[in-house]
């Protein structure tokens, strides 16, 4: 089973289009396994065996810990860009997260701040090794933005936890951006 093709499938489930699936996310984002299982395994006979157990691998698998189950449900961490905003549980962030970003968009994002653009929360990573991946992904020299976030989150701006090494924010006044000198 292509375990990362797996995670693709349900991320556009669970993140993107929930409605194409016939899912219906709760307001912090959880399906039922057994619904999950039942339109997959239906959908596509590359799926028509799936389990449990194989979600768990898949998540288990992942260095990004885009899903998690609890009980008989499963939900996507972060990256969500439904209509529907989901409920997150606000936190105090670590001093300082980054992002990773082209360097055409760098300039604007120091002017302007981080703002979510097409998902539902600003995403920033706890070390710059993440950062540097997700920037590569926007561009072939990507710049490091590092944002004062314990700061931020002193003066009024909202944080939740993604995940281990995801932060989420409403968005990032650029007056707690830099671009990093690491």
């Amino acid at each position: 089973m292509n375990l990362v093709q797996l995670s693709k499938e349900i991320s556009h489930a669970l993140r993107h289009e929930p409605w194409l699936y016939e899912l219906e996310l709760d307001e912090e984002g959880w399906v039922d396994i057994a619904d999950l299982l039942s339109i997959l395994r239906h959908q596509q006979s590359a799926w028509e065996n799936l389990t449990k157990t194989d979600l768990c691998r898949m998540i288990d698998s992942s260095d990004k810990k885009r899903h998690e189950i609890v009980g008989n449900r499963i939900r996507a961490l972060y990256g969500h860009s439904t209509p529907e905003r989901l409920i997150k549980k606000m936190a105090c962030p670590p001093k300082l997260l980054y992002h990773g970003t082209a360097q055409s968009t760098a300039k604007l994002i120091i002017k302007q701040g981080l703002l979510p653009m097409g998902r539902q929360y600003v995403h920033l990573s706890t070390n710059i090794d993440i950062a540097m991946q997700v920037g590569k992904r926007k561009g072939r020299d990507p710049v490091i933005l590092e944002v004062a976030a314990k700061e931020a989150f002193e003066t009024g701006v909202n944080f939740y936890i993604g995940n281990d090494a995801v932060w989420l924010a409403d968005q990032i006044p650029p007056k707690f951006i830099k671009i990093s000198d690491k």
